[in-house]
């Protein structure tokens, strides 16, 4: 069966720019709450549709072509790589390349020279000659930026397993990390989970050093092919770039004196500690790149490809391919039915389909069966906490995420089950391991407890993206929010929680948005929660986060932002063409503090019901979604359909959990003072 570009299945939706023009009234004409109903309608009607038969919501989750590329390389090192796989791989690779012969890691965003270099030697792998215009194009592209030796440490690597370049330059990463005990720094524990399921498995391949047999060479991506990996200078031996490259140094000379019986050990315990952490479904934490590095790692340990480990693992990858109508083939980065699941049970609620409508009964129910129930990573700092709370993804329960228990929490209250005792246990479980995940600070990070070492993202290793996992303001504004709902909006911990969400708002009156883009999407999340736990929309901060929203208002009615903004603040914050789920996330913010009768609502409203499409769906080639702001970004596909549908749905029907009473109290009382009231 051939999925869709939404996550589907079956034929591809029509593409049209607005809504259909044969209706007998615009929504102009209807106005704007008529509109606006009407859009709900549109819209529900398409996201029931979506539902899979077992009670799940899943859209595409598209990032950049180097999972596609790493995937070919892959198999190319076992030496499983088929003509059809490869095929169907180089044909969507292709479709990404730029104009200028560059590929973007973003839509519309620049060439970035990593992602370039892998999707080229991809495509030779396909079978491009050198020599094709495409081709051409990129290697010039890739030397006018310094060709392989300018390219980040995760490339080289992959270069390395072909002899493409040498191991001796690379950073040193030895296995004997895996005795490094929890108080000590740099052990496995200070990464954040996405970086830790990553680093074990190289470490093995840091200390194997494979080289296989290169299908051609690659002279072409060299700016000085006799020189092809030039010597960089240290930073100055007082600063920490200068004091961990010297670390590195003194590493690779360890690595010649190193007892042998030591270092064989420590590959063996990284690899039970491997084997210990893969899923039922063969997959490592449901992510793509954890299995590709330990599949390879577990490889050179002498595993065979029908080792039910590595046959599983393999089976697993298969699992992350998305074919296309066209034959192209997209692999996910990872999967989201947990958070998309949630999303669209909050969105069809509030957009006013029955609590006890039986598709929500089944997605709650779905829901319900993928509660994790026993402990995982995170308990190496919380040892003492009873398991509970849900992933991102169908199987990965060793990494449960604060931010989805919060939302799907936030979801089941919303549904009317037919066995309400199950679904408070469950949410009681839920609510108290998100508790007792909160940081030091009083906010939450996604995956772990105070995970903030300043050391990880210091390593030469370490030169893409986000390696930690310190608390973020919308992942502590979507456990605040539960919270409130739950009734705990003057529990200490929600107080501090909310004390730190108003000392982090911008001076303009923005969010930082660490998960999602970007101060659209952090004050998108905090203004609904501080409303949630009873500031008054007249309260500074929420007025102040109005007016920066209503400031970058576009011109067209709706809100966007680039990817730039993580990267330029001052250019791009709050700006961007405008997309449906961000007009949303400032609409939801809105009508949380009170704005539904403004000119800033009523413009965002028009936006989204003249933009939505005939068979009630949006488009959105934009990238809204991040996995580590701007080094990888992440087109969410069925953002476009849950964010509007929840914010047009709000407005149609009033805010959800209205009728709960608030407090109008200050937030600057003592958390003595919250506790006793």
């Amino acid at each position: 069966m051939t999925a869709t570009t939404d996550g589907s299945t079956g034929a591809l939706p029509p593409r049209a720019a607005a809504a259909s023009d044969t209706d007998s009234e615009t929504p102009v004409a209807a106005g704007v709450h008529e509109a606006a109903r009407r859009a709900v309608q549109r819209a529900t009607e398409f996201l029931l549709s979506r539902q899979d038969a077992r009670g799940w919501w899943k859209g595409d989750l598209e990032t950049n072509v180097t999972m596609d590329a790493e995937d070919l390389l892959l198999r190319q090192f076992l030496g499983i790589r088929d003509e059809k796989t490869t095929r169907a791989a180089a044909l969507f690779i292709r479709g990404e390349q730029r104009h200028d012969g560059a590929w973007a890691t973003f839509y519309g965003g620049p060439g970035e020279l990593s992602a370039t270099i892998e999707a080229y030697v991809a495509l030779r792998l396909a079978g491009d000659a050198p020599d094709e215009a495409h081709m051409a194009k990129a290697s010039a592209w890739i030397r006018e930026r310094g060709g392989i030796a300018a390219a980040r440490v995760f490339t080289r690597i992959w270069l390395a397993l072909f002899g493409w370049w040498k191991w001796e330059d690379l950073p040193e990463l030895p296995p004997e990390l895996i005795y490094f005990p929890k108080w000590m720094p740099l052990n496995i524990y200070d990464f954040g989970c996405w970086a830790r399921q990553t680093i074990v498995p190289l470490t093995i391949v840091s200390a194997k050093r494979p080289v296989r047999p290169a299908p051609f060479p690659l002279d072409e991506l060299h700016t000085d092919p006799s020189d092809p990996t030039p010597v960089k200078p240290l930073a100055p031996a007082t600063s920490w770039d200068g004091a961990f490259q010297r670390l590195d140094k003194a590493l690779h000379q360890l690595r010649k004196v190193a007892p042998r019986g030591l270092r064989r050990a420590a590959m063996n315990s990284a690899a039970r500690w491997i084997i210990e952490r893969q899923e039922n479904d063969g997959c490592w934490g449901g992510i793509q790149p954890p299995a590709v590095y330990s599949i390879i790692a577990l490889h050179l340990l002498g595993y065979d490809l029908e080792h039910p480990v590595m046959r599983e693992g393999l089976a697993s990858l298969d699992r992350f391919a998305v074919w296309r109508e066209d034959g192209a083939r997209m692999i996910e980065a990872c999967q989201s039915p947990v958070w998309d699941t949630c999303l669209a049970t909050i969105a069809l609620v509030d957009a006013g389909v029955p609590a006890d409508h039986p598709q929500l009964v089944k997605a709650a129910d779905w829901m319900l069966g993928e509660e994790i129930v026993r402990s995982g990573d995170w308990a190496v700092k919380r040892p003492q906490l009873p398991p509970g709370g849900w992933a991102f993804e169908f199987h990965n329960d060793n990494y449960p995420d604060i931010d989805d228990t919060a939302e799907v929490v936030l979801a089941l209250r919303r549904v009317k089950h037919h066995d309400p005792e199950r679904v408070e246990k469950a949410i009681g479980r839920g609510v108290r391991w998100n508790l007792g995940m909160q940081s030091r600070n009083g906010a939450w990070g996604a995956f772990d407890v105070d995970n903030t070492s300043p050391f990880p993202n210091r390593l030469p290793f370490c030169d893409f993206g986000e390696v930690i996992d310190p608390p973020s303001a919308d992942v502590t504004a979507h456990v605040v929010e539960m919270l409130a709902v739950e009734g705990l909006a003057h529990d200490p911990r929600t107080r501090r929680g909310i004390q730190w969400l108003l000392a982090e708002q911008e001076p303009d009156g923005s969010w930082f948005g660490r998960w999602g883009v970007n101060y659209v999407y952090g004050t998108g999340s905090v203004v609904p929660a501080l409303v949630a736990a009873g500031f008054p929309g007249s309260h500074p901060a929420i007025r102040r986060a109005v007016t920066w929203l209503e400031s970058v208002q576009n011109d067209d009615g709706g809100w966007g932002e680039d990817l730039r903004s993580y990267r330029y603040v001052k250019e791009w914050s709050g700006k961007g063409a405008s997309t449906a789920s961000q007009t949303a996330w400032a609409l939801m913010a809105l009508l949380a503090a009170g704005e539904k009768d403004s000119k800033a609502v009523e413009r965002g409203i028009e936006w989204l019901a003249a933009t939505q499409r005939e068979d009630g769906s949006w488009d959105e080639p934009y990238f809204t979604g991040t996995g580590f702001p701007w080094d990888f970004s992440i087109n969410y596909h069925l953002y476009r359909q849950v964010f509007p549908l929840t914010a047009l749905g709000r407005y149609v029907h009033g805010e959800p959990f209205a009728e709960q009473p608030r407090t109008n109290e200050a937030p600057g009382k003592s958390l003595a003072e919250a506790k006793g009231s």
